[in-house]
């Protein structure tokens, strides 16, 4: 419920906030779109500040404290803004009705509160993923059971979050009631704090870890100091604490030996030099354990992986940008009822819903028959699924925007095509979202090592964070090259005489490289394996 009213919140800032740019502040088309995306960006760039703090230093329970605070004080901020300094006249920012220039104050509060959000709710968000998964007990398998089903309904919330302000609030803010909108947001996210720090009680807690960056430092270093000498082919062989000396006081499990990235098993070899004085056996900058190790190589493999999944980010943060602005230059009138454009989003929301219900029930049980599968497909296979459907939107959007631009009359007048014919592309996002998105918080969380269990769902956030800054890297790259003297280009201020189908048509084709390579690196990667011997200590911070 916590995770749901802050997305309700978020969402009915960040859905209709490039109309927001364009009808407010008085931005256009490739601004707006830039301004988002800069924005998007930087909400989950935070998210790795927030990781970091939460494993480090804070703790899960903490971190989600502290930066919900800071949420909530950024949408307090914006909607005084908004009220006092931004729209005026009051109830300005409709299709009708222009408002006053912006102030600079105004226009200074905006940025900061906005910005204010972004940081708030990033960092809250890879910490309450990460707690949420730390309410079950991996070595309980009715519990283990549960851990599995709770990402997809971790993401389920998500979505049934968004839905009053992809319905209700984008419906008011379209109309003009931008400061009710903005206070409605306010308040959401107060009452999902009142909710957390009431659960206080009954959370499981775990030890933060200590600062990851320290002990992949000295991982690299010993092995670098080590660059000479030969690591021995068998894992038993390198240096690992033993029985008596038990990883349960720093709350992580040991690490299996793997044979991939054989060179930083260098940090772990015990030389001579080490037998003979004993005080280097004890320096970590010297010699490292193969937990230790492995936890470097965890990380480095998951990279590519990673890396991949950001141009399917580029696709999605389509929706929050070039979707609407494509959705206001159809029409938006069904009979005597007006659709805001970024009401359209609602469809992505029932898609999520609809396969998120159509996967765990009906597709889990089919894959895991023909697969041996108990999960159906795996993580790696999910997102190479999302990847493909992720693809499949861009192609339908590129030729819906071909039939749009057919059927315009006028330059200055929007097409008769109906937004509706938005809906597939849409809901093909969403059916993307069910099958890349819930598969990488499991895959990246289930993956990441005990230390750094934030970092990997932060993974996810930032995947989408890059994918944002892509986005405005390819509309200005993409608006310098095709727009000139006598060139409108393909994303212009009037999209009615641009080729916006060209773009999403490029968006489609680099999904279909990011693939290839996809699949590379899916082939080649190897998971990691646990001791089975070693169960997970549930140490208690003190909060």
């Amino acid at each position: 419920v916590n995770y749901a009213l802050v997305t309700c919140a978020f969402f009915g800032v960040g859905v209709n906030l490039v109309v927001f740019l364009r009808r407010v502040l008085h931005q256009d088309n490739a601004e707006a779109a830039n301004s988002i995306s800069k924005w998007t960006g930087t909400v989950y760039i935070f998210s790795l500040i927030g990781a970091f703090m939460s494993d480090s230093y804070w703790g899960r329970y903490i971190t989600c404290a502290i930066f919900q605070m800071i949420y909530v004080t950024g949408l307090v901020i914006l909607s005084l803004a908004s009220w006092f300094l931004l729209v005026k006249p009051t109830g300005c920012g409709d299709v009708e009705t222009h408002c006053d220039p912006p102030s600079a104050a105004g226009v200074a509060l905006f940025y900061l509160s906005t910005y204010m959000i972004a940081f708030g709710n990033g960092g809250y968000q890879p910490s309450i993923a990460t707690l949420g998964s730390d309410q079950f007990d991996e070595t309980d398998p009715d519990e283990a059971r549960s851990k599995v089903a709770f990402f997809s309904y971790f993401y389920l919330a998500l979505n049934v979050g968004s839905i009053f302000s992809n319905t209700v609030l984008v419906y008011y803010e379209d109309a003009g009631q931008w400061v009710m909108g903005f206070w409605v947001s306010a308040g959401a996210a107060a009452l999902a704090l009142v909710l957390f720090l009431l659960g206080t009680p009954n959370y499981r807690y775990f030890k933060p870890t200590g600062n990851p960056l320290t002990r992949i430092a000295q991982v690299l270093v010993a092995a670098c100091r080590k660059w000479r000498d030969h690591a021995p082919t068998r894992g038993e062989l390198l240096h690992e604490l033993d029985g008596n000396e038990s990883y349960k006081e720093s709350g992580i499990r040991k690490i299996m030996h793997s044979d991939q990235l054989r060179y930083l098993d260098k940090a772990a070899t015990v030389t001579e030099e080490d037998y003979c004085e004993p005080e280097r056996m004890k320096d970590p900058w010297r010699l490292c354990t193969v937990t230790q190790v492995e936890e470097v190589k965890c990380i480095l493999k998951m990279l590519p992986i990673w890396m991949c999944t950001i141009v399917y980010s580029v696709v999605f943060t389509q929706m929050a940008s070039l979707f609407v602005e494509q959705g206001t230059t159809m029409d938006t009138n069904i009979g005597s009822f007006h659709v805001p454009a970024a009401s359209m989003s609602v469809f992505d929301i029932l898609s999520v819903l609809a396969f998120i219900a159509i996967y765990r029930r009906v597709l889990v049980p089919v894959m895991a028959r023909l697969s041996g599968n108990p999960q159906g497909l795996t993580e790696l296979q999910r997102m190479g699924v999302g990847l493909v459907i992720g693809m499949g939107a861009m192609v339908v959007a590129g030729v819906v925007e071909v039939e749009r631009l057919k059927r315009v009359a006028a330059p200055d007048q929007p097409s008769s095509l109906s937004v509706l014919w938005q809906v597939p592309q849409y809901a093909l996002i969403g059916a993307s979202e069910v099958f890349m998105y819930v598969g990488q918080l499991e895959f990246f969380n289930g993956q990441a090592p005990d230390g750094v269990k934030s970092f990997g769902s932060s993974l996810c956030m930032a995947s989408i964070s890059l994918g944002n800054y892509v986005s405005i890297m390819l509309v200005s790259v993409v608006t310098s090259l095709t727009a000139g003297d006598k060139r409108p280009g393909w994303i212009p201020g009037n999209l009615n005489s641009g080729h916006l189908d060209r773009f999403y048509f490029l968006l489609a084709a680099l999904s279909l490289v990011d693939l290839a390579v996809y699949v590379a690196c899916a082939m080649w990667y190897k998971g990691i394996k646990l001791d089975s011997n070693e169960e997970k200590g549930k140490v208690p911070v003190h909060v």
